[in-house]
């Protein structure tokens, strides 16, 4: 047995132990076993993707057994093996942290049972080699996921609102994989080789109807604009770390999807599918940024923010399967891996920021960015290690975030000047739109961490907020040590990256992207970075500063103490800070014409007289374009038919019996 096929076995024992756990164990033990168990899962995952990625080799196992008729094949290759990579990062810190964020509620029976099922199937997924398999694992991960996202229903109401969005949305996207695997396996057989080797005989249009299929129902999992609805309802209500693996890991598959059928099973396709994809990411980037600059709930603004990263994914994707149609190949095998590093490092920076959120819910009992602040003197550990997650998602370096998008931004402007007019046309337009979403990332999250966790508490709840348990201390501390280090050695992926490229039709002979050690040198590109010495110049100038600093006041001989901003006051109050909502206004009125927020100010006045101000409220409300102008008017038209449904089911036999004796004449009609 191989040491993947092992890490698999170990996986699933595990998580089958957990099950079992949290079945018959008491409470307070279950959480430990459930959470112990799970890590267990997520660390054999991660080991075998780790060795499938290091070593080259693939992972294979046939269960015929196990589905009737069609059996179990699985099969993890390079490419997948990327994204099981990705789900194993996130799981293991977050099946710890859940051992104290469980602790106090969440340690129901079925929510312990359904959670170590959900990151199996985290697991599985990439590893699926056949139609069935595939299916059966990606309903079984939609199954879990909904059970978990409605685990605090009874507590709050709109945690039902978010259920039925997503469980609905989940099956509309299903239903259009499921369209999408079937029209290819008209090629025959069931098996993923089977469907490569068939796909080359389907007609160009029958090829294309798979593709748009495909990238709608895993458009719709990985939440890009406009089938994105769902993500922020769904990832704010969910449990923390359930978040966490939700938007670390299960959108990941969605991109896993689309990319493992337009440029795997299909063998990739003509320039407009890459040029398709790129705009889908481009709309999701900016308009998943500005409704995170916009929130003023954390856990909607982090949703918003996977929404935004997708769409940076999904720039990758498209441009490498732009440049792969037009010829230019080291550009597409660039700008694949830039899709797959920014894939793995979304997964760890956003799982952190997830469960960060999750401590100062648990500490404060508040998501409200408006009434937060002064966290970070009574929760320093989750405090720093936000900052972390806010750096690395805002692409400052030395942190992982920057050298993804580093990557993907060299991908796309050395693609220019360009021969083709698609390119010349669509590069430009992409670099400003990545550009434009990085300035608008970095303003995010300096509102998320000043407002959140600096200046003074601005209310009671987040004056009395304390340190978290250990083990979610543990939790983000594995999470932004993981950002640190693939900041600052990404050097070393380059083989396996080229590995996982490599696996793609259109790229099998671009294996070589760049070679392990200090400077980061782009095969077919004429650029280079070192983020180890980047890393070290940055602390070398921090530590100047704070050196000369001290030096300059030692020689003063005397230092005095004031407050920051304080601008000659002497008492400084909560009143006089920013807020979450207006550090973002004067954002908000550049974007006015494209976000239409609804805007409402009160003013009251004393009642001795007019000319007297007592108070004033100001109100914003954001709402989203897509759920208010498409899916809201398909409810209302879907609600009306089903009222007309209704009617129809009148009690009467013989009605039933005509409509039975109408459908069964039309399908004679149609069959002959």
């Amino acid at each position: 047995m191989t040491a993947a096929a092992t890490g698999f076995v170990v996986a699933s024992v595990a998580a089958g132990c957990a099950v079992v756990a949290a079945v018959l164990l008491p409470p307070r033990p279950r959480v430990v076993a459930v959470g112990l168990l799970t890590a267990l899962c997520g660390a054999a995952g991660l080991t075998a993707g780790v060795v499938v990625l290091a070593g080259g080799e693939t992972f294979t196992a046939w269960l015929p057994e196990v589905l009737p008729f069609a059996g179990v094949r699985l099969e993890l290759d390079a490419l997948g093996a990327v994204f099981v990579v990705a789900t194993g990062l996130v799981a293991v810190p977050a099946s710890i942290y859940a051992i104290g964020y469980c602790g106090e509620g969440l340690d129901g029976r079925p929510v312990q049972a359904v959670y170590p099922m959900f990151v199996w199937a985290l697991l599985m997924v990439p590893a699926a080699a056949s139609v069935s398999t595939f299916l059966a694992l990606w309903e079984l991960m939609a199954v879990t996921s909904l059970v978990l996202v409605v685990a605090e229903h009874r507590h709050n109401p709109a945690v039902r609102s978010a259920g039925l969005w997503y469980g609905a949305m989940t099956q509309l996207g299903f239903v259009a994989i499921l369209l999408a695997l079937l029209l290819l396996a008209t090629g025959g057989g069931d098996s993923f080789a089977a469907l490569r080797a068939g796909s080359g005989d389907l007609s160009a249009a029958l090829r294309s109807t798979v593709f748009v299929a495909g990238l709608v129902g895993f458009g719709s999992k990985a939440g890009a604009v406009p089938l994105h609805v769902w993500l922020p309802r769904a990832h704010p209500e969910a449990p923390s770390h359930v978040s966490a693996l939700l938007s670390g890991a299960m959108v990941k598959l969605g991109v896993y999807g689309i990319v493992r059928l337009g440029w795997d099973l299909l063998g990739g396709g003509p320039a407009w599918w890459g040029v398709v994809v790129l705009a889908v990411g481009a709309l999701s980037a900016l308009f998943g940024i500005l409704h995170a600059l916009m929130a003023s709930d954390l856990k909607r603004l982090l949703a918003y923010s996977t929404t935004e990263n997708v769409g940076l994914i999904l720039v990758g994707v498209g441009a490498g399967g732009l440049f792969a149609a037009t010829g230019n190949e080291p550009l597409a095998a660039a700008a694949m891996a830039a899709a797959l590093l920014l894939v793995v490092n979304h997964a760890v920076f956003k799982g952190l920021l997830f469960l960060g959120a999750g401590a100062v819910l648990r500490a404060t009992g508040l998501r409200d960015l408006d009434r937060l602040g002064g966290l970070v003197h009574r929760m320093p550990v989750t405090a720093a290690t936000f900052a972390v997650g806010a750096a690395a998602v805002a692409a400052l370096p030395p942190l992982n975030g920057f050298v993804g998008e580093w990557l993907l931004l060299q991908a796309l402007i050395h693609s220019l000047p360009s021969t083709s007019a698609t390119v010349a046309v669509t590069m430009p337009l992409a670099v400003a739109a990545v550009a434009l979403t990085g300035g608008l990332a970095v303003a995010t999250f300096v509102k998320a961490f000043g407002t959140g966790f600096l200046a003074m508490p601005r209310s009671a709840p987040a004056e009395a907020a304390r340190e978290v348990p250990r083990p979610m201390r543990l939790g983000l501390v594995l999470l932004a040590g993981a950002c640190v280090a693939l900041g600052v050695a990404p050097s070393w992926f380059g083989a396996p990256l080229g590995r996982a490229v490599g696996v793609l039709a259109t790229l099998r002979g671009q294996r070589r992207l760049w070679a392990p050690g200090l400077e980061l040198e782009l095969a077919g590109v004429q650029s280079g970075l070192s983020p180890l010495l980047l890393a070290f110049g940055l602390a070398g100038a921090v530590a100047v500063v704070a050196v000369v600093a001290a030096r300059l006041a030692r020689r003063a001989g005397t230092v005095r103490g004031a407050e920051t901003w304080g601008c000659g006051r002497s008492v400084q109050t909560a009143r006089m800070e920013y807020t979450a909502t207006s550090f973002a206004e004067p954002l908000q009125r550049v974007f006015d014409d494209v976000l239409r927020p609804d805007l409402d100010i009160d003013v009251s006045h004393r009642v001795e007289s007019r000319y007297y101000v007592d108070t004033v409220r100001y109100r914003r409300g954001l709402r989203d374009g897509f759920e208010s102008w498409v899916y809201r008017p398909v409810a209302v038209g879907l609600r009306c038919w089903g009222e007309w449904a209704r009617r129809v089911q009148g009690g009467s036999i013989h009605q039933y019996l005509a409509y039975v004796m109408v459908a069964l004449l039309a399908v004679l009609v149609v069959a002959r």
